[in-house]
């Protein structure tokens, strides 16, 4: 089992909280930091200091940490064309070591990409797809030859395959709750399946239909990692996560249930071994609060020692 720090910059935080939050998840511990790929803030609150650019970002900490990996979960197929967006993920493979990892996704906050004049089309699964092969087959082509493409929404031409990752494969994760075309583009392209903010009971549906999507295709399905990104709410005792809660406009109670990461050590330690048994492989821990650096400690010091690998 692996634990990575999962955050939401956009949800109001700059470079140093990021590099405070992954140095801190690094120190203690954890197997990667991961943020979303978001430019405008969501829902209430104070947006202050305003949007990260993923990619930018993951360099800046490719440089500032020396282990943990370093990834997206997600990047959206309408921000970035997939021939600029293999040569980004690769120059920060490199500049990390060999540490980057790509999520990569259809998008879907519409919003987000009218303020900033995104085109955002109905129909994304087909760029989506696309998007896979490109990336893929540029990191998998041999450095002295040239890769091509010709698809209804890319072209590429003789592109050289350059710069090389570090990795021999650089993992990529695709996820997402649909129940065909996502599994089935994970089955062909991804190292990695990754099914969010969903119950237990829904959690063991999606992985038993990607392992499906894999023995169609004659996918060895023990080959593809299963994860989970859940919301996560940590502390010593109640009024610590009451403290937590209010911070990000919540309350323990509306944060309990099935779905999200809740509670004292000895309740999360149970929670994740219930997705363990479901046969997750990775856990991210969603934590909104990128001034709480306090909570990463908690969770490093406290809980991941008691946790299972």
């Amino acid at each position: 089992m692996q634990y990575c720090v999962f955050t939401e910059p956009q949800q109001g935080a700059g470079y140093d909280d990021q590099l405070a939050f992954a140095q801190a998840a690094e120190r203690l511990g954890f197997d990667g930091f991961f943020r979303s790929d978001h430019y405008l803030h969501m829902g209430d609150g104070d947006p202050y200091p305003g949007p990260t650019d993923a990619w930018t970002t993951l360099a800046g900490l490719a440089r500032e940490t020396s282990r943990i990996r370093l990834g997206t979960l997600v990047s959206s197929v309408t921000y970035r064309h997939p021939g600029i967006l293999a040569i980004q993920v690769a120059q920060v493979d490199a500049m990390s070591g060999g540490r980057a990892e790509l999520g990569l996704g259809t998008g879907w906050f519409e919003r987000e990409h009218r303020a900033y004049g995104i085109p955002f089309p109905a129909k994304r699964f087909g760029l989506l797809e696309e998007q896979l092969a490109i990336v893929t087959g540029l990191w998998s082509t041999p450095e002295d030859e040239h890769f091509s493409f010709a698809g209804a929404h890319y072209t590429l031409t003789d592109a050289p395959p350059l710069p090389r990752p570090v990795q021999k494969r650089v993992p990529v994760i695709v996820g997402g709750a649909g129940p065909r075309r996502t599994p089935e583009l994970a089955a062909r392209f991804a190292t990695e399946f990754n099914i969010g903010f969903r119950s237990e009971h829904e959690i063991a549906e999606k992985f038993a239909g990607v392992r499906a999507a894999c023995e169609r295709i004659g996918r060895d399905p023990a080959t593809l990692r299963l994860s989970v990104a859940l919301p996560t709410l940590a502390g010593a005792s109640a009024a610590e996560l009451d403290r937590r809660a209010l911070r990000i406009g919540r309350t323990v109670d509306e944060l309990r249930g099935d779905v999200n990461i809740v509670g004292t050590r000895d309740e999360i330690v149970a929670k994740v071994g219930r997705l363990a048994a479901l046969g997750a492989d990775r856990v991210y821990l969603q934590l909104l609060d990128l001034q709480d650096v306090g909570h990463v400690e908690y969770l490093g010091n406290e809980v991941l020692p008691h946790l299972p690998r």
